[in-house]
């Protein structure tokens, strides 16, 4: 189902001032795609969700499901649609005096579905999350990435159009984490579910998101696809993020195993160098480098970089010195620009800056 964000805000009072937590806020989340929302805290993420999950009312601005306008509901067609909506959170919200069957069963208890019914529903989720097994498990004895399983099962079990993921995968280690998000993506594929997830780590939107929207202030300050952002990221916001990244199982894996938390080489990269180049699918392959340094009067020095691998495509990024005549020089931005690099001037920034 798409969703239509217009101009929302969400403000509190606080000894007699007013802050505003979410400022105007306007996104198109299209139907049938796990759509990211990240930030780093206090930004109005979590707020943000709450209220495109009608668990809150904005102040301003309208929220549309499809073409039907949904912040203005009340009473007890708000409580229909909200049973459209399935949420996962960080924390699982798992009852422990129920064992996971139990767990799952609960939506369908509260709709005074017939006991086959929730039989049949309930073994029908687990087995989609991979916890056939474990149905009679008590809450306490299953793994973190377990328990999610039964929060994520629990949150599909009245079909929702919408699935609203919390920072799921934050109290996670990075393997669980990994695993997670692929099964989120299978049932996303499956269910033809609109998937929106909130987090503060970029290694979930680079491993999940088809979109994603970069909020700062509770303010949207970059949005698109992920390849996109990852390849051309506008907002000083963004590269700090982007600059912190981490490399996940899967990659270490590809890189031919060894440590799963080590880093990648894009944490190594400091805007310290006179130049940021960024790369996106074919042009990760291509020598493009070279073929400047020797079609014109420039040397290069490599300071740091690394390539991310997305669900759509590889992105690449270098933070490079362009050393040479200024005239040579900028004949090099412009053939890497002409080729579909995205060139990006530290000494700028720097300067407007005042550093």
């Amino acid at each position: 189902m798409k969703i239509t964000v217009d101009g929302v805000k969400r403000f509190y009072t606080i000894e007699n001032r007013e802050f505003a937590a979410v400022d105007n806020v306007s996104l198109e989340i299209p139907d049938n795609c796990i759509f990211g929302i990240i930030g780093k805290s206090g930004v109005g993420k979590s707020t943000l969700v709450r209220l495109i999950s009608l668990l809150e009312k904005p102040n301003e601005g309208k929220i549309l499901f499809g073409d039907e306008r949904v912040d203005n509901l009340s009473g007890r067609t708000l409580i229909e649609k909200r049973r459209r909506i399935g949420m996962i959170f960080q924390n699982f919200n798992l009852f422990f005096s129920r064992n996971a069957f139990a767990n799952v069963a609960y939506p369908l208890e509260l709709e005074k579905m017939s006991r086959d019914k929730i039989n049949s529903r309930v073994s029908e989720l687990l087995n989609l999350v991979g916890l056939s097994e474990r149905a009679k498990s008590p809450i306490s004895a299953l793994s973190g990435g377990q328990r999610q399983r039964v929060a994520i099962a629990r949150a599909l079990a009245n079909n929702p159009d919408i699935l609203f993921c919390d920072e799921a995968t934050s109290a996670l280690d990075p393997q669980t984490t990994h695993s997670i998000l692929r099964l989120i993506r299978q049932i996303r594929q499956e269910m033809n579910l609109t998937v929106v997830m909130v987090t503060h780590q970029m290694e979930v939107v680079r491993d999940a998101c088809d979109f994603v929207a970069v909020l700062d202030e509770g303010r949207v300050v970059e949005q698109g696809r992920v390849s996109d952002v990852f390849s051309s990221p506008k907002s000083k916001v963004t590269r700090e993020l982007l600059s912190h990244i981490d490399l996940t199982e899967r990659e270490a894996e590809e890189n031919g195993g060894g440590d799963a938390d080590r880093e990648s080489p894009l944490p190594m990269v400091k805007r310290d160098g006179t130049y940021i180049l960024y790369f996106a699918g074919d042009q990760t392959e291509q020598p493009l480098l070279c073929r400047a340094a020797k079609q014109f009067d420039v040397d290069f020095n490599i300071r740091g970089g690394g390539i991310q691998h997305l669900v759509e495509k590889d992105v690449g990024m270098l933070v490079v010195d362009i050393i040479g005549d200024k005239g040579e020089v900028n004949k090099t931005v412009q053939f890497l620009k002409d080729k579909g690099v995205g060139v990006e001037s530290t000494v700028e920034e720097r300067e407007s800056n005042g550093i």
